[in-house]
């Protein structure tokens, strides 16, 4: 909620595979009998058959079919484009911002057209270790004091809704505070804006605004841990992180509530979701 990747997202993290039916809503799709291959970041619980037969089971149980396919996983965001442009996939499974910041700086992709059901979405959330149960309820409060006053909503403005073409975020300052304890946080960079690292190796986007304003109303420095999107459960239950990006599925009777999130891997209440959908090399 990966979240990068990442998290899965992300995670969080991690991907939702955007054709599912019944997680996050939607209208029914169109039949479509297409073979397609479609790549996604990794999830850390199910395998890319596994995935491929959650797929196929929701399909028939909504009684619909969108296609013949085959699900591939990717480790990281670069990995995955690499896959999309060098054909050994056909579209990439991802989040509408990131899709839109991917574009803006490919003029080689474009998002895919017949395979996006509508208003499938991920949440976006906070993950630690299941045994941190007073630091996963400071965190809620946090997140629901900057819902109320606004701050998470003018967070989302700047770093994510307001960003044109392909301009960076804006630089995000994280405050030390003298004699605070210390959070380290996983980053991947594997969902930008949301979970982003610059070409200058500099952490930035939307989550990393989200950690300066939670490392102040937690009264804790803030430690950015560079890590890999397969690698954040592992990060966690090993205490090298505190904290990592995720993104969960919502529950529903088609998505395994356990899909993304591993055992001994507990997470925030969400603050932000994004629709799923695909890119794929203009044609």
């Amino acid at each position: 909620m990966n979240l990068k990747k990442g998290a899965s997202v992300l995670a969080t993290c991690v991907m939702a595979a955007a054709l599912f039916t019944g997680c996050g809503g939607g209208s029914t799709p169109a039949q479509n009998s297409e073979d397609i291959k479609i790549g996604t970041i990794k999830y850390l619980n199910v395998t890319e058959t596994t995935m491929d037969e959650l797929i196929k089971k929701a399909e028939e149980e909504a009684n619909i079919k969108l296609s013949t396919h085959a699900t591939t996983f990717y480790d990281s965001l670069p990995l995955l484009q690499m896959g999309l442009e060098s054909g050994s996939v056909e579209e990439a499974s991802t989040y509408k911002c990131v899709a839109d910041y991917l574009i803006a700086r490919n003029p080689k992709v474009e998002i895919a057209g017949g395979h996006n059901p509508a208003h499938l979405s991920d949440n976006f959330c906070f993950a630690m270790r299941a045994a941190d149960a007073e630091l996963k309820n400071k965190i809620d409060a946090a997140l629901g004091a900057m819902k109320d006053d606004g701050t998470l909503d003018s967070l989302v403005k700047t770093y994510i809704t307001d960003l044109k073409g392909a301009e960076d975020p804006p630089a995000v300052t994280i405050e030390k505070i003298d004699g605070a304890e210390t959070l380290k946080i996983g980053v991947t960079g594997d969902l930008p804006p949301l979970d982003l690292v610059l070409a200058n190796g500099q952490v930035a986007g939307f989550n990393t605004a989200m950690l300066a304003e939670l490392g102040k109303r937690l009264n804790r420095n803030i430690e950015i841990v560079q890590i890999d999107s397969a690698s954040r459960a592992a990060a966690l239950t090993s205490n090298q992180i505190d904290v990592s990006f995720w993104a969960v599925v919502p529950a529903s009777a088609d998505m395994p509530i356990d899909i993304d999130k591993p055992e001994g891997v507990e997470v925030s209440t969400p603050y932000f979701r994004d629709e799923i959908v695909h890119i794929q090399l203009k044609k």
